[in-house]
């Protein structure tokens, strides 16, 4: 079995054993990894008997091809087994297996016959002396207890053996049923896992179907019970079930409900059917044989000592044939020592006589009767085994069948639920119909919701871009307004630097113009959330309720902007849970577990989303009632003031001018009031009212402190936008410019209008110290002014500083939490490295104990294996181990109990080692004075075969120096004379035409000065050729003569033979003691 075409090198070739499962028998065979399967199985029906169409090879869980070559499986490998399975046997009609038959050994080894002086006659049995005369009937009768016990030895062997073979063969059918049932099992895997997605399947569809079924005239009055908006409305169709034909709906509803039934009722009995295959899989798989071959072995191998036991009496039984029958010999050559008289040899074999009829002979069939049972037993177990590998194999055939029939079935079943599911679209509609209807009135909502916030994020475009406008446009006049007083403005114009940013219009055309006007208050009116087909389970809270009711703000404020974004989200979430029920209640979801999993997740994100909205107002509410206290501190601390300022105006008479100020500047005016009314207060403390000039003083302080801090209100209100900042506080400069004006101005009126209480004189010197003291007063309002501007922006910087530390010191609070925490798990991280460390040091002390006692017995080892001498070495080793016992008995210590019988048992080896030693050691010097004597017997015959070989060659090369003159072979002596015609031609008595090759002939002549008689040389080389017809001379003509081609030197026939005649060219080697003859005529 073996393939060719392919070199040796690159064959893999190996031994395949094969496993017959119905018997347990095994094959070995050679082969090659080109072998084709369908030659192992021609083989196989050879030596089994089972056909090659019955045969079914298994090689763990694949199926062997016959068209396939074993390469295809990595075949052949000596550690890989194939089973083979009979086909024919699984058959339900095929017959069950014959009763084990095995050849009982009596008929191969009987017991020998009794032994007969009459028929084995012995010379002593003439002898005179009677203790003589007995010897040779002890002879005869151990020599047939020998032959009796070596029978039954023999017997009890091979029934041993056939135990051993029939175990070896059942533990072969355990694993070939071991594959058959892996076999099935990954078939049985299969189909269980594709019943069970059928299952699911079917039981989803029923469930939906069922359900459809049952609620499908409720959905169609919950449709009736729904008006379309208005806007939708017309004469054929006012409500949601006018979509639908009601007439059709009734026929389709009786054909589904009859299909329904009719495949409820076929999977019924599909589901039965497969319930009875899983039970009959089940309890094949349960099923185990009557013997497992694990228990059959141990029982053998117990059995082993009646074996053993039968060697050793045939071992004690062959000595004492060998001794009897040496006493006999002596005897005969009359060689019997002093000591040893014949009576006393025949007083000595009795008692060994009884031993051998009463003890040795009887345990010896004591042992072939257990062997007997055993070898009884093992056979029925056989016999059970083959029937039940036959029942075994022919449950399994069956429920591949039946698996095959139910695999088939399972396409049908699959094919009838998608006809099931397309017959029951239509139904679905009806409950799809409310779904889409608040769908495509949310989707109404989201898109509403989602234009405003395009249109609101427009204009917040356009309002930061105006923004940013007006200030590039506010820099640009304050950089022009700066440096036009050095740079000529026909100059700054050549720049370029007059031009100003181009306003940016923002315009976006409208679109969703058609949409109806809907909100998201009016889902719930016109298509209540019943129609969606899942009841909420998130429960709508005021804040909720509040947070859609919003009044929408006017232009496009965060807050509105924000608004929309809800409201779209919103709308889009309830469009997409519309549909989201039906797609999971038909196509997806088992049971309501997930349905309830996917409306918490829902909920959850609901809910997180309206506790973000609610915090995110909640914080905006704080920090409007926080600005509203602030603004109520200072509306407070302003009416103060302008309490404090009206006492003295109204006690100095000038309220007049008080008021004019007040009416005409809001706020800051007052802080420049106050700066003219202490001018006023001035002239008055040299009039002798010194009391109100110390009240104005103290009003003055009070107002520029309000002043600031209304700046810093006025900071802290606008926009953190830090340029707009700086264009607003230079506004504020301007204005504050402004109002020095006027109260420059007011106080001149005041001044004029002062009553003339005086002359002349005084008025004129009054009028001085008033210009004097108003000059005064503008200086210090002009360094107040700068003083201010200072300040705020000493203030702006300090603001700006603190929100940058703010940060800093939220950071860091961050970075130290984090660090406590890193902290905190540092500490345990190595509060664990610790424990584990004091673990480990632990461990490792004891480790470390253990490791020293175990290293001071290895040395103590080491110096018993390093002492001199085997039989001091046994020495050593037996006080070392009665050291130990000693150690063990005084401390206790158990540890080194398996070292000391470890020692103890090597000590006993090495004395029996030592015992084998001084044997081999006198074995080996009888063996050396052995090998001497063959050495010198050797040299001898060598000497001989030497000159033997000598005498050989000589005789050898004589007969090569003879001539030969039959048929020429190599390298024999030949003789050529020379003919007629100039050739040479060899002498042979055979007549053969054997010619010397014209080299050769060259050769010789050349070492001559004329060409030799004949030629003797040696031959190295023979042609044989042919004599050929020569083909037709071709004639070429020029003109009118011809000329005709002669042969040359390569003519086929040189020697004139007939044609067809066999020639040979020989070619020979000069002989180095050759005479080369001369013809006479040369010679002379």
């Amino acid at each position: 079995m073996s393939s060719s075409g392919v070199s040796e090198g690159d064959i893999q070739r190996g031994k395949l054993l094969v496993h017959i499962a119905e018997n347990g028998h095994s094959f070995e065979l050679n082969c090659d990894e080109y072998t084709l399967v369908e030659a192992v199985q021609r083989y196989l029906e050879s030596l089994s008997g089972i056909k090659l169409n019955d045969q079914l090879l298994l090689y763990l869980d694949m199926k062997l091809e016959s068209q396939q070559p074993l390469s295809v499986y990595k075949l052949p490998l000596d550690d890989r087994e194939v089973f083979l399975y009979n086909k024919a046997k699984m058959r339900s009609n095929s017959t069950p297996p014959q009763p084990e038959e095995v050849e009982l050994p009596e008929n191969v080894h009987p017991d020998p016959p009794r032994p007969s002086s009459s028929h084995d006659p012995h010379p002593l049995d003439e002898a005179s002396d009677p203790a003589l005369k007995v010897l040779p009937s002890y002879e005869r009768e151990f020599r047939y207890h020998y032959q009796l016990g070596d029978a039954i030895y023999r017997r009890t062997l091979w029934k041993y053996e056939t135990c051993e073979r029939l175990s070896r063969e059942q533990r072969v059918q355990e694993k070939a049923l071991e594959i058959a049932r892996g076999n099935l099992d990954h078939i049985y895997k299969m189909i269980l896992h594709n019943y069970w997605d059928f299952a699911k399947r079917y039981s989803h569809q029923q469930r939906s179907h069922s359900n459809l079924l049952v609620n499908f005239w409720r959905d169609f009055e919950s449709l009736k019970s729904i008006k379309l908006i208005p806007a939708l409305q017309t004469e054929n169709r006012k409500y949601l079930s006018d979509f639908v034909k009601e007439e059709n709906l009734r026929k389709m509803l009786d054909d589904c409900s009859n299909s329904h039934r009719q495949f409820e009722s076929k999977v019924t009995d599909f589901k039965k059917e497969f319930r009875d295959l899983k039970g009959s899989t089940e309890n094949l798989f349960t099923n185990e044989a009557t013997i497992v071959s694990s228990d059959l072995e141990r029982t053998i191998k117990e059995h082993r000592q009646y074996i053993n036991e039968q060697k050793s009496i045939m071992q004690a039984l062959s000595k004492d044939v060998g001794m009897v029958k040496k006493l006999v010999d002596d005897c005969l050559t009359s060689q019997l020592s002093n000591s040893l008289r014949p009576h006393d040899a025949v007083s000595a074999l009795g008692p060994m006589y009884e031993g051998h009829d009463k003890n040795y002979i009887p345990k010896m069939q004591a042992c072939e009767l257990a062997i007997s049972t055993l070898f009884k037993f093992c056979i029925e177990k056989k016999s059970e085994m083959n029937s039940f590998v036959h029942m075994y194999m022919q449950n399994i055939a069956f429920i591949q069948y039946t698996i095959r029939d139910v695999r088939y079935k399972f396409s049908v079943f699959n094919e009838a639920i998608s006809r099931q599911n397309d017959q029951f679209e239509q139904l679905k509609v009806v409950r799809g119909i409310g779904p889409a209807y608040r769908a495509c009135l949310a989707e109404i909502v989201r898109r509403k919701a989602s234009m405003k916030l395009y249109m609101g994020m427009a204009g917040q475009l356009a309002e930061q871009l105006a923004s940013k406008r007006d200030f590039e446009v506010r820099r640009r006049e304050e950089f022009i307004k700066v440096h036009s007083l050095y740079i000529p403005r026909d100059v700054l114009g050549l720049m370029g630097l007059y031009d100003t940013p181009s306003t940016c219009v923002v315009n976006v055309a409208p679109f969703d113009s058609n949409l109806l006007d809907l909100d998201i208050s009016d889902l719930d009116r016109y298509a209540p959330e019943q129609l969606s087909g899942i009841s909420s389970k998130v429960e709508k809270d005021a804040d909720y309720e509040d947070l859609i009711e919003l009044e929408e703000i006017g232009g496009t404020s965060k807050m509105e902007v924000e608004n929309a974004k809800l409201k779209a989200e919103l709308a889009s979430a309830i469009a997409l849970l519309c549909f989201s029920p039906m797609e999971i209640g038909f196509e997806s979801l088992d049971d309501e577990g997930k349905m309830d999993n996917l409306l918490k997740d829902g909920a959850e994100k609901t809910a997180e989303a309206l506790r973000l909205k609610d915090e995110y107002g909640k914080q905006l509410e704080t920090i409007l009632k926080e600005k509203q206290a602030q603004c109520r501190v200072y509306e407070k601390r302003i009416k103060e003031l302008e309490q404090r300022l009206s006492d003295p105006y109204s006690t100095g008479k000038i309220g007049d001018s008080k008021s004019d100020i007040s009416e005409g500047h809001n706020g800051q005016s007052s802080e420049h009031m106050d700066e003219g009314s202490y001018g006023y207060s001035s002239l008055l403390a040299r009039s002798g009212v010194e009391k109100h000039g110390k009240s104005l003083d103290d009003n003055m302080s009070d107002s520029s402190g309000m002043v600031s801090r209304n700046t810093y209100l006025d900071s802290s209100m606008r926009d953190p936008n830090r340029d707009e900042i700086h264009v607003n506080e230079n506004d504020e400069k301007e204005e504050t410019v402004a109002d020095v004006g006027m109260v420059t101005s007011s106080t001149a009126d005041n001044m004029s209008q002062l009553p003339k209480t005086c002359d002349g004189k005084n008025s004129g010197d009054l009028a001085v110290e008033l210009q004097n003291a108003l000059e005064k007063k503008s200086n210090q309002l002009t360094e107040v002014e700068a003083k201010l501007e200072s300040a705020l922006e000493e203030v702006a910087k300090l603001t700006r500083e603190l929100e940058v530390n703010r940060n800093l010191l939220d950071e860091s609070q961050l970075n130290c939490a984090d660090l406590e925490n890193c902290l905190h798990e540092a500490r345990e991280e190595a509060q664990t490295h610790l424990s584990a460390a004091d673990r480990r040091a632990s461990d490792y002390n004891t480790l470390r104990g253990t490791t020293l006692r175990v290293r001071s017995l290895f040395e103590r080892l080491k110096a018993c294996v390093s002492s001199v001498g085997v039989a001091g070495f046994a020495d050593s080793l037996n006080s070392l181990a009665q050291s130990l016992t000693n150690s063990a008995n005084e401390n206790g210590d158990d540890g080194t109990a398996e070292v000391r019988e470890c020692v103890r048992v090597l000590a006993k080896k090495v004395g029996i080692l030592a015992r084998h030693r001084a044997e081999l050691m006198e074995r080996n010097d009888k063996f050396e004075a052995s090998h001497k004597q063959l050495t010198k017997e050797l040299d001898e015959k060598k000497e001989l075969v030497n000159n033997l070989f000598m005498k050989h060659q000589s005789e050898k090369q004589a007969n090569k120096e003879k001539i030969s003159y039959g048929r020429l072979e190599l390298h024999e002596i030949a003789a050529f004379i020379l003919d007629k015609a100039g050739y040479y031609t060899a002498i042979n008595r055979n007549g053969s035409h054997y010619y010397l090759s014209p080299e050769s002939a060259a050769l010789y002549a050349d070492n001559t000065p004329h060409r030799p008689a004949y030629i003797v040389g040696q031959i190295v080389h023979i042609e044989r050729q042919t004599v050929k017809p020569s083909p037709p001379s071709p004639v070429h003509h020029t003109g009118s003569s011809q000329s005709a081609l002669s042969l040359g030197p390569t003519d086929a026939n040189p020697y004139g033979l007939a044609v067809g005649c066999e020639f040979f060219v020989v070619t020979v080697a000069m002989l180095p003691d050759t005479t080369i003859h001369l013809p006479p005529a040369a010679a002379s």
